[in-house]
């Protein structure tokens, strides 16, 4: 199984929130009906640790349904080999078994090691027999925990990293991939002891629901189908972030809030260190702005998404709100499949 692969969901869910959201971090809701709790987020929040640098949420059977996701089918027809790999490997189709996902990434983590630091938990219609003897056909051993079943897979490293056969005892073994039910209809994926961790907070426990920072930050979302809220401190330090975000004026914590139906409407807000810091930055994002408006403003491809821009907060707070149309994927993928046959 492929790196890609083993994470797949972890790294759809992340490109959604950031990647096609806001346009600006390559790199990575309000809630509908029955996925609040009393607490004021999805009930999967008890199984993640009070120290999480990036809690994300997303719908994903309406966004799987969704005119833009078809949209994006047909004009990027590729991208669906990883999700039918998935689906071999495990027996989980993605796009029908599974009604809406909760995922995590671990505070303290270096930029080797965040994939393993990431669990995702997933909350849908599971064959638990079928799963586990098709994985077992894939080499995959069962660990007894407590009460529950953790299926584990070891991985090799990934066929693009040369090991040293003199050194290969000193080498760290990559992390495996595991999956348990933690209760029938809910899935965790992720290494066997993030979810050994998950299944310690099944009861109680410091779990992030105790985390006033984070609790706030999802308590304040915008409608949508999909949201992310995480430290942007520690995306920074584990060295995640494009060189050009690294400039930025100070900023602690962000939040990401989407609605996925025939485009992508949301906002994007950080909150930095002071007030001077919001207002650095919001002047950075405004002129941003003008100068997108200025340089791209006239192409149809992209008018209607600058449009859309506009920046907004108060104190420390500082807000981007915006709109992709599902219309500019017909003009932006074909385009770009031409400037990659010019390259080459």
């Amino acid at each position: 199984m492929t790196a890609r692969t083993r994470y797949f969901v972890v790294a759809s869910l992340l490109v959604l929130f950031v990647g096609l959201g806001s346009g600006l971090v390559a790199y990575y809701a309000g809630f509908p009906a029955g996925v609040l709790s009393s607490s004021g987020g999805p009930d999967e929040l008890k199984y993640l640790p009070h120290d999480v640098s990036l809690v994300a949420y997303a719908d994903v059977r309406e966004v799987m349904a969704s005119e833009f996701r078809q949209r994006l089918l047909k004009a990027a027809p590729g991208q669906e080999t990883g999700r039918r790999e998935f689906e071999q490997r495990t027996g989980i189709n993605v796009e029908t078994d599974i009604d809406h996902i909760v995922a995590s990434v671990e505070s303290g983590g270096s930029p080797a090691s965040m994939p393993s630091a990431a669990i995702v938990l997933a909350r849908g219609t599971f064959n638990e027999v079928t799963i586990e003897a098709l994985m077992r056909e894939h080499g995959a051993q069962v660990q007894a925990y407590k009460d529950k079943r953790i299926i584990v897979a070891p991985t090799p490293p990934p066929p693009d990293i040369a090991i040293d056969p003199a050194t290969a005892n000193n080498v760290t073994a990559h992390p495996e991939f595991a999956l348990s039910f933690l209760k029938p209809g809910l899935i965790a994926v992720g290494t066997s002891n993030l979810i050994r961790r998950a299944i310690d907070l099944e009861n109680g426990g410091d779990n992030v629901t105790s985390n006033e920072e984070v609790m706030n930050l999802i308590r304040s979302l915008d409608s949508g189908n999909a949201w992310a809220v995480g430290r942007f401190d520690a995306l920074r330090t584990a060295g995640k972030l494009p060189d050009a975000v690294n400039q930025l004026p100070p900023i602690s914590w962000f939040s990401v809030t989407g609605q996925v139906n025939d485009g992508i409407n949301g906002v994007l807000r950080a909150e930095t260190t002071s007030d001077e810091a919001a207002k650095n930055l919001r002047d950075v994002v405004q002129g941003f702005i003008s100068l997108a408006r200025l340089q791209m403003g006239s192409k149809p491809e992209t008018q209607t998404l600058i449009q859309s821009l506009q920046i907004a907060g108060t104190g420390k707070t500082v807000a981007l709100s915006f709109s992709v149309p599902g219309t500019v994927l017909d003009l932006i993928v074909p385009a770009g499949n031409q400037l990659r046959r010019q390259a080459h």
